[in-house]
């Protein structure tokens, strides 16, 4: 069938939406029609190759849609369902069967590698194969979808605002939640208040830290974090020492720190800024290649933790419906995050969100 797509042809060239070739769904596949998808700083990194799928590409990998066509042995869906896009997994390997699809075996090659489970390619124009990006390739009109990767959710919210949900908002809240897991009363400093890092504070304040520093550049996304929970916030473009201003709120160090911001110096104030047997986790996505400095008698001598995370640690069957409730219950809300543009404004959307103008950009289909 015929669809739109915003194709990325060249390294750092501007999406352009032209009509490519999409084909059926095969065995354990649906076909997605799109209804919405947000824009992520790694569909940039990977538009300008400082991540690298093999152009040209069709990206996107936090969609949102209605299912229309279920390949064979498809039991677990049906037509006319609500879903949103999650990761691509195997489904087979060791992780993948001890309920880490995160760290599946193929995690690299599903994602990034540009073609599906069988190795072959969905998308095409004319007899040019398109890289498909994520398992689902949602900066398009329809995608077709491993059926691990859609998770049914609920019809009465806007199908639109949830696509996030199935990478960057799960990654925020999933590594509070899976990996780091705080007990009441916890200290954690945040460094980016973008939608990973927003949403890595509503998590924590959900579980209860007593204390929940915010760290960023722009005012307005700290003002924001003020409303979402954060108890102390900290416009790291006006500070002279980060890293002391966080030991003298917590009286020594936090207990918990998360890089959400994509910077090799951030890792280290990450670090830096931890008690003893303090854990810092690392979700920016840094270029390939990128070395970060740590002081590693700090690190020994303090019995501190650094952890690199996926997709915050999560199966996405069973966060993306927790964190639904948890926005129902209005612990979760995320939609003061987003924006909404239409899909042909997706180059503005992008150049918005780099800009820091908005949060989370998400791509409205007509």
């Amino acid at each position: 069938m015929q669809i739109k797509a915003a194709v990325v042809n060249n390294k750092g060239e501007d999406f352009n939406i032209d009509t490519v070739e999409l084909d059926p769904p095969k065995t354990g596949e649906v076909l997605v029609r799109m209804v919405a998808s947000g824009i992520c700083h790694t569909d940039m990194n990977v538009k300008n190759q400082t991540h690298r799928v093999p152009a040209p590409a069709v990206l996107g990998h936090e969609g949102s849609g209605i299912i229309e066509e279920l390949g064979t042995g498809v039991t677990n869906l049906e037509v006319g369902d609500h879903v949103v896009l999650g990761f691509a997994s195997c489904g087979i390997c060791r992780n993948c069967l001890r309920a880490r699809p995160y760290a599946c075996a193929r995690h690299a090659e599903l994602n990034f590698g540009g073609r599906m489970e069988d190795l072959t390619h969905r998308l095409h124009k004319g007899d040019l194969p398109l890289s498909n990006f994520f398992g689902q390739s949602s900066f398009a009109s329809y995608s077709v979808v491993n059926a691990r990767n859609a998770v049914k959710v609920p019809k009465d919210i806007d199908l639109a605002l949830l696509g996030p949900l199935g990478c960057g908002l799960m990654t925020g809240a999933g590594t509070v939640f899976n990996r780091l897991m705080p007990t009441p009363g916890s200290t954690i400093a945040i460094i980016g208040a973008g939608a990973v890092g927003l949403s890595a504070l509503m998590a924590a304040a959900i579980v209860g830290c007593g204390t929940i520093i915010s760290l960023d550049v722009h005012e307005n996304r700290l003002q924001l974090a003020r409303e979402l929970g954060a108890t102390h916030t900290i416009n790291a473009s006006k500070s002279s020492d980060v890293v002391a201003e966080i030991r003298s709120i917590t009286d020594g160090g936090v207990d918990f720190a998360i890089e959400a911001a994509g910077h090799p110096s951030l890792l280290r104030q990450a670090v830096d800024s931890l008690a003893p047997l303090g854990t810092a986790v690392q979700l920016g996505g840094l270029p390939q290649g990128t070395e970060a400095s740590i002081d590693s008698n700090d690190l020994r001598s303090k019995s501190k933790t650094i952890a690199g995370l996926v997709e915050g640690g999560s199966v996405s069957g069973v966060l993306i419906p927790q964190l639904i409730n948890f926005y129902r219950l209005g612990k979760f809300s995320f939609d003061k995050l987003v924006t909404y543009y239409q899909f042909e404004d997706i180059n503005k959307a992008g150049a918005d969100a780099h800009d820091g103008k908005v949060i989370k950009p998400i791509l409205r289909f007509n």
